[in-house]
Parts: structure tokens; C-alpha cells; sequence
């Protein structure tokens, strides 16, 4: 049953990958899914495709990491992450987190910056609704 879980979840990584980025290079939700109806503790996975995930601090080529922002907008390329309430950093290189949301309806979005939290802009940005029940 972990195996068949496992090979599930691996898919819908791909899939998730695929269909968002079909273009080459750019961020995805493996979960939650769009438009999914969620608890008010989510569990986000996040994923990129054509670049690595590395911890900030260095600005290393295709290289950085995730900020997820909540009830808000991508941060156009070569501007700051803010570091407030709404922008979560995940500068130690995670790529998965658990978050505690108010009912109602949500928007979610990651964007992927530099060692230094320069956004990569919106090709490296990706936004989803969800709803807390």
C-alpha cells in the first residue's frame, strides 16, 4: 500500500509538473491540487522544474528556493521578497511545508528567487485557489 501511495504521489508530481510548465522551466503545487476544497492545516509540496532548489545566502546560477505567498500576487522579477505575514521564506531549501488557514476561500502562490530573495518574476511563480472548510 506505501509503494502503491508512493508511485500516486509521484505521478501526480509529474503530471502537476507537466501540465503547468509545459514550456520549460517554472514552479508547481504537487499539493495542494487547484481548486480543491482543504483544512484549515494544508500541507504544501512544492516542486520546480528547470532549475535546483538550493538554501539562501549565495546566488548560485539556477539556483534558489520557494517563498509562498498567501491572499497575494507574484513579486515581479528582480525585486525583494517582502518578509512579512503574507510571504513565508523557505530559505533552508524546503520544499514542503504545513500551514494554518482561516475558512473561506484562499489564493496560494509560490515563487521561486535567488540565493539573495530576488524573484525570478512570473514564469518562476505559479497561483492557486483553494477553499478551508
Amino acid at each position: 500500500m506505501k509503494k502503491l501511495y508512493s508511485m500516486a504521489v509521484a505521478i501526480m508530481m509529474l503530471a502537476g509538473a507537466t501540465a503547468a510548465h509545459a514550456g520549460g522551466e517554472g514552479v508547481y503545487f504537487a499539493s495542494p491540487a487547484n481548486g480543491s476544497s482543504v483544512g484549515h492545516k494544508v500541507k504544501v509540496v512544492m516542486g520546480v522544474v528547470g532549475m535546483k532548489v538550493h538554501h539562501a545566502g549565495k546566488v548560485i546560477k539556477n539556483t534558489g528556493h520557494f517563498h509562498l505567498i498567501v491572499d497575494g500576487a507574484y513579486v515581479p522579477k528582480g525585486q525583494v521578497v517582502p518578509k512579512d505575514a503574507t510571504h513565508m521564506h523557505f530559505g533552508k531549501g524546503q520544499t514542503e511545508t504545513t500551514i494554518t488557514l482561516p475558512s473561506g476561500p484562499h489564493t496560494l502562490t509560490l515563487q521561486f528567487a535567488d540565493g539573495h530573495h530576488v524573484s525570478y518574476g512570473k514564469v518562476m511563480s505559479r497561483t492557486i485557489h483553494v477553499t478551508v472548510r
